[in-house]
């Protein structure tokens, strides 16, 4: 049975500082494994080992999400976070303050101009700020011989100290892992520790290249690009998520975390985030996902491989790596090969709204070469960009979808310039020159509208083509040219007008022209 209690979350200042007692033994943790979301995240494991019951110093402190850091051994394990006084050496700190890195230390402070003879005297050293007086002080203080003197920093050319290439104190986390006497203890006196938590800093951003050469078969490739901002790792196992997680929490950090404060932690909880975390979560390609399944508007067939079990979230192993804080890593993560068919799609969007009035469509009615494939992947394609090339030349770079492994889905290439569209509408008053038909429905009333529709299109191509027109509107259909698919959108299915879309696939020869004619009525408010 493995249990763990946090004891103590000391936060910047809330404990004074300490150094190291005897009773700690420093111990090396390592991170063993990460697995990354493309959103910023990443999941991290890391191991320790523990000896005989005791206390143990772990100088790697995390910075978990709010709600994600647990532990995981055979025996009782307390957690502490405390914030120390540490000396290291000079040249491996950035400069801080002058104050904190000179204190304790005789020095001669020399001064801009020749108004002002150096002072000489020791840095006092300071009690540590607490979070609300984080800013740095006004004066640099000294106490001489004679008296405590302030200088104001702005006037210093230069300081003098008398222990140049020493060392110098900073305040450092330090994590306390307290082992209990029990059954963890009992196995050669060695107690394995795993450490996993959520935290920012560690994404990966995915990519595929499509090449048509081949005027059957594609060749599918995905990349991702690995980049490091949490800290060094070494041999550990990494693997890439894809998939929608839900991680509410996100934006919080622990109040685990060093250097964060209660006031911080209820402003993110409430959804306030501060600066540094919008900055943070910014250096990341953000998670990717859609929002309805358009590949159905295709009239695609929804079948696909069976992979997988329990959520819809995909692990995929990239092996053991190893890199630094800042390293990115570029990779070939998967190839495949698919039959695919090269079609020109015509979408002309719905002019009117969900009650009949027509309005402005910011979608226009491009018309796109594109390719109709399935997925070759044994796992599913995530959301990225994906380009297309064939025999060594860029055609374009699209958006690709969430496609599941055997699924068909639709890319668009390029525009198609060559191909030329048009397509018009009319209202048309009843032949008989009567009055519309009045309808009235949920206390409004509505009148009765006939609309003629007419579709153009001419291949300016050598080639045939095969051509798939999307036609949406808004009412009922009374008649179509050339037997088209009629499907009801999804948006539409409780409007007043039915949102319908009709599909046609067509082969059109290079230099021939088509045109298309369709009815439909409309319910307008009178």
């Amino acid at each position: 049975m493995r249990t763990f209690r946090v004891l103590a979350l000391t936060l910047a200042t809330m404990l004074p500082a300490s150094p190291v007692t005897a009773a700690e033994t420093p111990v090396k943790s390592k991170i063993v494994g990460v697995d990354l979301f493309k959103n910023g995240l990443a999941i991290v494991k890391r191991e320790a080992t523990l000896g005989e019951p005791g206390t143990y110093a772990i100088d790697d402190v995390p910075a978990p999400i709010h709600g994600t850091f647990w532990i995981d051994s055979t025996g009782t394990v307390d957690v502490v976070v405390k914030m120390r006084d540490v000396e290291v050496p000079v040249s491996e700190a950035v400069p801080g303050n002058l104050q904190d890195d000179l204190a304790g230390k005789k020095v001669t402070v020399y001064f801009k101009g020749d108004r002002r003879a150096p002072v000489s005297g020791t840095v006092l050293k300071m009690k540590p700020a607490k979070p609300e007086e984080q800013a740095p002080g006004r004066f640099l203080v000294l106490q001489t011989a004679k008296a405590r003197v302030y200088v104001e920093p702005s006037e210093v050319a230069a300081v003098e100290s008398e222990d140049a290439g020493g060392k110098v104190t900073r305040r450092r986390p330090q994590m306390l892992l307290t082992l209990h006497e029990g059954k963890g203890a009992e196995n050669k006196g060695e107690t394995k520790v795993t450490i996993r938590y959520i935290a920012n800093g560690l994404s990966w951003a995915p990519s595929y290249r499509l090449d048509i050469s081949d005027p059957k078969t594609l060749l599918l490739e995905q990349h991702a690009v690995v980049r490091n901002e949490l800290e060094n790792f070494d041999g550990a196992e990494v693997r890439l998520i894809s998939g929608y997680p839900s991680v509410e929490y996100a934006h919080v950090r622990s109040p685990l975390a060093p250097r964060t404060n209660w006031l911080t932690f209820f402003a993110e909880l409430a959804g306030r985030r501060q600066r540094e975390i919008d900055a943070l979560g910014n250096t990341v390609v953000g998670q990717q996902v859609v929002s309805f399944n358009f590949r159905g508007a295709h009239g695609l067939s929804l079948g696909a491989t069976p992979t997988g079990e329990g959520v819809d979230l995909h692990y995929q192993s990239i092996g053991k790596r190893t890199l630094a804080d800042g390293d990115t890593l570029a990779l070939t993560v998967a190839k495949g090969k698919a039959g695919y068919e090269r079609i020109v799609e015509w979408l002309v969007p719905d002019t009117r709204n969900a009650y009949g009035q027509i309005e402005r469509h910011d979608a226009g009615d491009d018309v796109w070469d594109a390719l109709r494939f399935k997925n070759p992947l044994p796992f599913p394609m995530t959301t990225g960009p994906a380009a297309v090339v064939a025999n060594g030349q860029f055609n374009g770079q699209r958006t690709s979808y969430w496609v599941n492994a055997g699924e068909e889905t639709v890319l668009h290439v390029e525009k198609a310039l060559s191909v030329r569209t048009r397509a018009t509408e009319n209202e048309q008053l009843p032949k008989d020159g009567s009055a519309r038909d009045l309808i009235w429905l949920g206390g409004r009333q509505y009148r009765k509208t006939t609309v003629e529709g007419e579709l153009a299109v001419s291949n300016h191509r050598k080639e045939t083509i095969s051509l798939v027109i999307r036609r949406r509107f808004s009412g009922e259909l009374v008649s179509a040219d050339g037997e088209p698919k009629r499907q009801l959108r999804e948006e539409g299915v409780y409007s007043v007008n039915k949102r319908q879309e009709l599909l046609w696939n067509l082969g059109l020869k290079g230099g021939e022209e088509k045109k298309l004619k369709y009815t439909y009525t409309v319910l307008v408010p009178h």
